[in-house]
């Protein structure tokens, strides 16, 4: 998978961090608790959760060498461990796993899950929220259609990386893991930015980085020129449609 570019996205991330915030509300960290953070990227909500309660025993654990590497950056107190969500190099013993916007960059979601399942303490809990359902649809509609239109060359073998997966579906996966008390919904998260250069910059770096990635570079400013000038005139203009797909459940 082609790599972040990290320094940008601890700077553009903020509707990440605002729902990561209310995802560790409902975590609801306790005093002495050992928590796993899976997909921490630059680690501000890894930070976060150790700051609303300092004795909390927090890792953030991401795939992305250049994710961890802005995170030692920007919070130098966390601990992180690079590894695939899908192999955790964990032991068991974790109170808590919490994960914001990453699960729909993971292709399996039951071993995920049973990974999850396996780290966790009887009666551990798992906090999650990642794009699900129907999670950007309108965007990726139309980068679809450039795809079959006048950047065709560059995606003749092209298969959607991510995995917006549904509310009855992840239920499924969770109960067959062994989960109990699994509550999963979607929520409709629109995210409209202020102006046609910080929506590019914000897409670039979250949204079409395996597109741009497939590009040569003198083609990606009229490819997201493309999609700026569709944006532009969406009502409201430079509209993100997402979806959270919100997961709470227990070992």
């Amino acid at each position: 998978m082609p790599e972040w570019d990290a320094a940008t996205y601890h700077r553009v991330s903020d509707p990440q961090w605002t729902w990561g915030l209310r995802v560790i509300d409902r975590l609801s960290p306790a005093a002495g608790e050992r928590i796993l953070d899976i997909g921490c990227g630059t680690g501000r909500l890894t930070a976060a959760i150790r700051g609303r309660v300092p004795s909390t025993h927090v890792t953030g654990l991401d795939r992305s060498i250049a994710m961890l590497r802005e995170a030692r950056v920007q919070e130098s107190g966390i601990s992180v461990v690079q590894a695939d969500a899908r192999r955790l190099p964990l032991d068991t013993g974790f109170d808590a796993v919490f994960s914001t916007a990453t699960f729909h960059w993971v292709a399996e979601h039951d071993r995920l899950f049973g990974e999850i399942h396996r780290v966790l303490v009887p009666g551990g809990r798992l906090v999650a929220q990642a794009g699900g359902g129907p999670n950007l649809a309108r965007l990726y509609g139309r980068t679809a259609a450039l795809a079959r239109g006048e950047f065709a060359p560059f995606f003749t073998d092209w298969t959607d990386p991510w995995n917006f997966a549904g509310v009855e579906e992840t239920q499924a996966r969770l109960t067959a893991t062994g989960f109990t008390g699994v509550d999963v919904w979607l929520e409709s998260t629109p995210t409209t930015m202020f102006g046609a250069e910080t929506f590019r910059a914000f897409v670039a770096a979250v949204c079409l980085r395996h597109q741009l990635d497939r590009l040569p570079p003198e083609r990606r400013d009229a490819y997201l020129s493309r999609i700026v000038g569709q944006a532009a005139a969406d009502d409201p203009p430079f509209t993100l449609d997402y979806w959270r797909l919100n997961i709470d459940a227990r070992k």
